[in-house]
């Protein structure tokens, strides 16, 4: 089973054991899947899939962040369910020593020897760690081992 079809069928289950807000989450993702796709006009393949799941996940950090900041702990914990459930279909993530060996991988093979070329480093980098890490935290690493 593909992962759109796990999430639909999450999505079932959900509507039947009348959990709402993990169906709202579900619905969430299902609605911006699609939305993806009609801008685009082409069918969402895995890695495009992870790619959506990843944005909203970083999109609801952010706002985590700022409804602390006005004391609103109401609305940041429905914001960290909906990224415990859009978790659950990020692949397995990757060790620490995992990501530094691809990071030392990806600059050896771009032949990056300064921060000038940390884009070709960061290209090679999105395809291979999609969904398997957080590309934020893989940016930092490229910047500090490139010199920066």
């Amino acid at each position: 089973m593909g992962l759109k079809e796990r999430i639909q069928e999450d999505m079932k289950a959900a509507m039947r054991a009348r959990e709402s807000v993990r169906l709202s989450a579900i619905r969430l993702l299902l609605a911006a899947l699609k939305q993806k796709e009609v801008d685009e006009r082409v069918v969402l393949d895995e890695s495009a899939i992870l790619g959506v799941i990843e944005k909203m996940i970083k999109q609801r950090r952010e706002s985590i962040v700022q409804y602390e900041k006005a004391a609103r702990n109401d609305l940041a914990d429905v914001e960290k369910f909906e990224i415990g459930v859009l978790a659950t279909y990020l692949p397995q993530q990757m060790a620490e020593d995992e990501i530094a060996a691809a990071v030392a991988a990806a600059v050896t093979e771009s032949g990056a020897v300064g921060v000038k070329d940390m884009g070709k480093v960061m290209a090679l980098l999105k395809s291979r760690l999609a969904g398997r890490a957080d590309m934020g935290q893989v940016s930092a690493r490229v910047k500090a081992r490139l010199g920066a």
